[in-house]
């Protein structure tokens, strides 16, 4: 997909080199070199020019991305998906549960690129796969895929800077306490390629905050609201399992199957701003019903 992005100069920005103006809108270093070095990448006026022109009021900077042609060897294929929000700039995907993210070993054509691949092909459409924030295979809800470079850029700053927010929905065992914040560093566990634990000597910083919402007596499980700090893999996961919490079905850690055959993880909301637009954008997505055996009301969401 060809992307062109057209800017009018103003009145603050004269003076102001193509490079500082661009950087000011998100656009990183290296994305800046990409450009240098794609025919008609940078004009004014339909003038080439480089990134060190200083820029006077008034002026058309255009700015044209390179032709995508997809990712590399990821195969099309057919794939039911739930996308709550398309434009040429990105898209919001209701991942369900026991599909990976990226192909990998043992995974070649089963995973959420294989699908948006076929998608967009469908649509005449190709682009680089580029997920925002991922999840696990078998952790359902919402994620962000940038559709060009320039989106891409721009959403992963704002991951850095931590301005996406990402609101999470577990089930866990027990009756967890009415809110809390667990700060525990977590490491890779020795001699394990996947397993984490939390490690006060090795581990990475990681906070996680969660609220409960629900308790259902019968079964002895709690419904929370989980929002995080920081994005370390399998976050949640391990923090609950450290307050003696863990999520049922999770094969790693808490084989307990009776009610869930999957860790009872869902990215329930998502709140950011959109990276071209400069728009709000707001997406919820409903609780899965494997997640729903505990009676939960749909309405205890809204907090």
């Amino acid at each position: 997909m060809k992307i062109i992005m057209n800017y009018t100069i103003k009145q603050s920005a004269s003076g102001q080199t193509v490079e500082k103006y661009l950087k000011s809108l998100g656009y990183s270093q290296s994305l800046l070199r990409q450009l240098r070095n794609t025919p008609d990448g940078i004009t004014i006026d339909n003038t080439l020019v480089y990134t060190t022109y200083r820029l006077s009021e008034g002026q058309n900077l255009t700015i044209s991305f390179p032709e995508e042609t997809g990712s590399d060897n990821i195969v099309p294929v057919p794939m039911s998906l739930t996308i709550p929000y398309e434009d040429e700039h990105l898209m919001v995907i209701n991942k369900a549960s026991g599909i990976p993210i990226h192909p990998s070993q043992g995974n070649y054509d089963n995973t959420l690129a294989n699908g948006i691949a076929y998608y967009l092909g469908e649509k005449g459409e190709s682009c680089t796969y580029r997920v925002i924030n991922r999840l696990d295979r078998d952790t359902t809800g919402l994620l962000i895929i940038a559709k060009n470079p320039l989106s891409a850029c721009i959403l992963s700053n704002m991951v850095k800077n931590r301005t996406i927010k990402r609101r999470y929905l577990a089930i866990a065992k027990g009756k967890l306490p009415d809110q809390g914040t667990i700060d525990a560093p977590i490491a890779r566990v020795t001699d394990s390629t996947i397993e984490r634990c939390v490690d006060f000597e090795r581990g990475e910083s990681a906070i996680t905050h969660y609220k409960r919402l629900w308790y259902d007596n019968s079964t002895d499980h709690s419904l929370a609201a989980l929002q995080l700090t920081t994005g370390r893999t399998h976050q949640i996961r391990v923090h609950l399992k450290y307050i003696g919490h863990p999520l049922p079905g999770d094969f790693l850690y808490c084989e307990d199957y009776r009610y869930i055959n999957r860790q009872a993880l869902h990215s329930w909301r998502l709140d950011f701003t959109h990276p071209i637009l400069g728009t709000a954008m707001h997406f919820e997505a409903p609780l899965p019903e494997d997640m729903r055996f505990t009676g939960i009301k749909d309405n205890l969401f809204t907090n």
